[in-house]
């Protein structure tokens, strides 16, 4: 496909993320036609009633509350509907309750564009996206889960903090679950090549397995923090959103953390986890099997397993009914 810097996307739900997710999108100019749905109409009017009235300050975009109908040949269809992660729950406690809401979304994005790419970020986003997958029948590329994208920007922060550098000099991922069990790459971490504990001699900054634990603690108990704060987290995911919608329509083919189908990864098969892929128009154009440690494989093969034993549970895969 040729690049297509400005499309039509659809998001399904008009909540704090899917609000947000569409503020960033009409920021960044890249839809002509935004389409939100959510069954509770008179908020979605709301939402977009006030990003239609910020029109003489960003590029021409048509915003509409719709119904599925309207959704009609959307490029990009972002999923941010469910049930919200509340104070004291993990993702992973919300999955049963956002199956059954996913089951009755992914049908009619099928129905009325059935050559988008269905963008996840519901959670536990991975066992969603899964379900997703499952439920819609488009092939692998074309469905994909914000996976750790979020996760990996996090981790740049404290990174960042810690080492007075700019976090976009930081390259690093985020790996696995975007939840408990996800972890740091610690052994492709590096400050725009220089290795990362060399950089830190380098500027006399401390590093070690202290910095390490504290850091990957604070990035897995992020989202904990700021929910327990002020109720939700939504401006950086948004943001996140943004960049993987960029991503798709300027088929830039840059790789990011999403959350794909893993086959066949380190002796791990048939989930879907936070992996490092080549992202450009037609979805995941690649899985990119980047070499870890036998530490940071142990890890991945655990969050593979914490997924699996959670949607064999409530998803089983031999049987799928919509």
């Amino acid at each position: 496909m040729e690049k297509k810097r400005s499309a039509k996307i659809s998001i399904v739900g008009a909540g704090s993320v899917g609000a947000t997710a569409a503020y960033a999108l009409v920021m960044g100019g890249l839809a002509s036609e935004l389409v939100i749905v959510d069954v509770n109409k008179e908020k979605t009017l709301g939402e977009v009633l006030d990003l239609s009235h910020g029109a003489g300050f960003v590029k021409p975009v048509n915003i509409k509350a719709g119904e599925y109908k309207d959704t009609k040949d959307s490029d990009i269809v972002i999923i941010t509907a469910g049930a919200a992660q509340k104070p004291g729950e993990t993702r992973i406690d919300l999955v049963n309750k956002n199956i059954k809401i996913l089951k009755s979304i992914v049908p009619e994005v099928v129905k009325y564009s059935p050559n988008s790419i269905l963008l996840v970020v519901s959670n536990p986003v991975d066992i969603l996206s899964y379900v997703a997958y499952e439920l819609s029948g488009f092939p692998k590329e074309r469905v994909i889960g914000s996976g750790t994208v979020l996760d990996t920007s996090r981790l740049k922060y404290e990174i960042s903090k810690r080492l007075k550098v700019d976090a976009r000099d930081v390259q690093t991922y985020i790996m696995g679950e975007h939840g408990d069990t996800e972890f740091p790459a610690w052994s492709l971490t590096n400050i725009q090549g220089i290795e990362i504990d060399e950089y830190a001699k380098e500027v006399g900054c401390r590093y070690n397995e202290a910095v390490r634990t504290e850091i990957h603690e604070n990035v897995k108990n992020a989202a904990y923090e700021v929910i327990n704060r002020k109720g939700a987290t939504f401006y950086a995911i948004g943001l996140a959103i943004k960049r993987i919608v960029e991503a798709i329509l300027g088929d830039e083919k840059c790789i990011l953390p999403v959350s794909t189908l893993v086959e066949d990864y380190y002796d791990i098969d048939d989930i879907y986890l936070g992996v490092p892929a080549i992202v450009g128009r037609n979805g995941v154009e690649r899985v990119l099997k980047v070499s870890l440690n036998d530490d940071e494989i142990e890890r991945l093969q655990s969050s593979a397993n914490a997924l699996e034993t959670v949607l064999d549970a409530s998803f089983p895969k031999e049987g799928v009914a919509i």
